[in-house]
């Protein structure tokens, strides 16, 4: 959060763009400009780093599986990167980071601002209808505002941050609220709307149906907003306010000089949770709900837990640091989210850390292997957003196995075992489940059911048979690995396969497709020996059966 200071002219100061009148811009369209090259705004989505993640487990990181002595073992959550959006850049905002990131039916909304000195900020809407594919339908600049954050709701998107209030034509105060129109994932700015608040930056905001609550930092508010015109319904003065979350009609707020506030719909204070932590200052907390409990984000301890009857400490999750991370800067929990059993932290530059909830307390799993700060994560149905500081917009899959496929495989046995999966010939085995692999290498017969990814290459050796039901991805866009099917070997696959890299099909070898729904997706080649099987139907999403 930035803070404005008024600048005076007089015989002791003086700015030689100082004058006898403020500088402003001469049309308020200036100060807002909508990206009109569709090239760029494709250029925006990258493949670089596409592929299968690793997770740094906890009990590695902590030395627990090294002194038990232990093989490392396949992992849960077999995660996968889709693809990454690069943040805007425009002159005056070269250096913008991902703030925010709001997800609504088929689009995610993300927010941009500057860490340098002045303001500069940017909106993207991103069409995610095909998570795997993901377009960027239109962007949006400002060159006096930062965007801290946003959220879309019926056919608006609302935006709040800092404005210099000096430069601009609007601004009352440097803290703003905008309410965008939109249609079809792009934005108009011929009908924005403005409100302003107190204090130095707008921080956070939660949209109802028929109001808007944004909360302003550094002797700000907590401000009701008419949602029809952003007229205020009703504000309250607090000392610095840096989030904001709704749980049918009350209202919490985080305030940095003292903790958690529950509200009323009058904005009445009814319980108060002490908390201690230094909160940093200008940085960005959020608060979550989650049933009884509020999870807060306390900067350098992590994230605390709290009862919301009893306002009591129930636990907190510690900031886990991934020794083999090249970023040392801002380990502190900015934000967390959580989704089903998952609790994910955005723990700045030391990553984004996965939590398991077993409703009574939470674990700390391990840390995700996503470059950039992480400023702030959403996470629905299978797919998790983190607004990655200066690496933009970070798009992952959980991979998660569909119900009906759960129910097909409800008789096999859960995969538990080694990370280097190595089935011998004569053995035929099958099992179901959602593991991380380092490699597979298969002689005999091999039904997997489920969720898999695999970093390094997957071998089905001479005469061997794979059988895969669900998702397999092996590889990554930055460290390409591939399948080979040798001579005489069968693959067959009823579902999805991603290679991140190359599929080898050698002399007299088959790969089979089971069903009519079937998806293959390799990045690299696809190397046809002679007298090699291809059977079933299946999309070829980079059409490299051709």
């Amino acid at each position: 959060m930035k803070r404005v200071y008024l600048l005076l002219c007089s015989a002791t100061l003086f700015i030689a763009s100082c004058s006898d009148e403020t500088t402003i811009f001469s049309d308020p369209q200036d100060e807002i400009q909508l990206e009109k090259s569709d090239q760029i705004l494709e250029n925006s989505v990258v493949y670089d780093y596409s592929g299968v993640l690793d997770i740094a487990e906890e009990e590695i990181i902590s030395g627990k599986l090294a002194r038990s002595g232990k093989a490392e073992q396949a992992g849960d959550y077999p995660l996968t990167l889709v693809a990454q959006i690069n943040p805007p850049s425009f002159s005056g905002g070269q250096n913008l980071t991902a703030t925010h990131v709001h997800v609504d039916g088929d689009y995610a909304y993300v927010s941009y601002n500057t860490v340098q000195d002045g303001y500069a900020g940017a909106i993207d809407i991103i069409n995610v209808k095909d998570p795997l594919k993901p377009r960027v339908t239109s962007r949006l600049y400002y060159s006096n505002a930062d965007v801290n954050s946003i959220e879309y709701n019926d056919g608006y998107v609302y935006a709040v941050g800092g404005v210099d209030a000096e430069k601009s034509v609007r601004a009352t105060s440097n803290s703003f609220v905008a309410k965008i129109p939109v249609s079809g994932g792009r934005m108009n700015t011929s009908a924005i709307i403005y409100g302003f608040q107190e204090g130095f930056n707008s921080t956070d905001i939660e949209v109802s149906p028929s109001q808007v609550v944004v909360s302003s930092g550094g002797d700000g508010m907590i401000t009701v907003y008419d949602k029809r015109d952003l007229s205020i319904v009703r504000e309250a003065p607090f000392q610095d306010l840096r989030s904001v979350a709704m749980n049918n009609d009350e209202f919490a707020v985080l305030d940095a000089s003292m903790g958690v506030n529950i509200l009323d719909s009058q904005l009445n204070i009814t319980k108060e949770i002490a908390i201690s932590t230094d909160f940093g200052a200008g940085t960005k907390r959020t608060l979550a709900f989650n049933d009884d409990r509020i999870i807060v984000s306390e900067g350098a301890k992590g994230a605390g837990i709290y009862s919301v009857s009893s306002g009591s400490l129930i636990e907190y999750l510690p900031i886990l640091i991934d020794p083999n991370s090249a970023s040392t800067e801002g380990r502190e929990t900015n934000a967390v989210a959580t989704n089903e059993e998952v609790i994910l932290m955005a723990n700045g530059g030391a990553g984004l850390c996965l939590s398991e909830d077993n409703g009574s307390n939470a674990n700390v799993y391990g840390v995700i292997e996503l470059d950039g700060s992480i400023n702030f994560v959403e996470s629905k149905g299978d797919y998790i957003f983190a607004a990655s500081g200066k690496k933009g917009l970070q798009i992952v899959k959980l991979n998660r196995p569909s119900q009906s496929l759960a129910e097909e495989c409800a008789s096999l046995n859960r995969y538990s075992g080694s990370s280097k999966l190595v089935i011998n010939e004569g053995q035929d085995i099958a099992f179901r489940g959602s593991k991380r692999f380092n490699s597979i290498k298969v002689s005999g017969s091999l039904l997997m059911c489920g969720t898999w990814t695999a970093r390094n290459d997957v071998d089905v050796l001479q005469n061997g048979l794979m059988e895969m039901n669900g998702t397999l991805v092996v590889g990554s866009n930055r460290k390409r690995k591939k399948i080979t099917v040798e001579d005489g070997a069968v693959l067959r696959i009823e579902g999805n396969l991603t290679i991140y890299g190359d599929l080898e099909l050698k002399d007299n070898s088959t790969i089979e497709f089971i069903g009519s729904n079937s998806v293959v997706n390799v990045f690299g080649d696809v190397n046809i020996d002679d007298n090699v099987t291809i059977s079933g139907e299946f999309d070829d999403a980079q059409g490299k059966f051709q």
